[in-house]
């Protein structure tokens, strides 16, 4: 069975963006991106929420993502992808397909599939709601050495104790820890 893998960024205090959405605090460099793409590569499938597919939809397709990044551009552009969303209407970007209902019956159908293991790229809201329905199977959370003081948390809306095994640890150059977690539920 495919599993379930949330990728995020996150602060030392635990957020993955600021009051306002704000995300550039974030640390990446070099090693980070050989990396980031190394782990795109590893997944024919991509699951976001609405407002992180929004952003990736208007950035990817353009002509500076494409000229700037063009491996990575074209592998997101191509790659199967789902939004999960109960507001939008339409997913125009390539090889998109629109969740709006019976999204726990649909992410459960997703992992009886045959393929590589399905990611979620930031989404908080999207992993929050899918990990109180059980449906993550792993978090690799890649922890910045910055503290924000206020901001969304991550794990926003987890309403009872949630236990992990650490598989294993990556140390970034960066100074970026990234820490691979399986949730013991699953």
């Amino acid at each position: 069975m495919r599993k379930v893998v949330v990728f995020n960024l996150l602060t030392l205090d635990g957020f993955f963006e600021g009051t306002n959405r704000e995300i550039d605090w974030f640390n990446v460099d070099e090693e980070f991106h050989e990396f980031a793409a190394a782990q795109l590569c590893s997944t024919d499938l991509l699951l976001f929420g609405r407002v992180t597919y929004r952003h990736m939809a208007n950035w990817w397709p353009t002509e500076q993502a494409i000229t700037g990044d063009p491996a990575i551009a074209k592998r997101m552009n191509s790659i199967q992808k789902i939004v999960v969303s109960k507001t939008l209407d339409k997913a125009e970007w390539n090889n998109t397909k629109l969740i709006k209902k019976n999204i726990v019956k649909e992410i459960l159908k997703l992992k009886q599939l045959y393929g590589e293991d399905i990611f979620i790229f930031g989404s908080g809201e999207l992993s929050s709601f899918l990990n109180a329905n059980g449906l993550i199977d792993e978090f690799r959370l890649l922890i910045n050495p910055v503290a924000l003081g206020k901001g969304n948390s991550f794990f926003k809306g987890l309403n009872e104790r949630m236990d992990l095994k650490l598989l294993k640890t990556k140390t970034f150059d960066s100074g970026n820890v990234l820490l691979y977690y399986k949730n013991k539920k699953s």
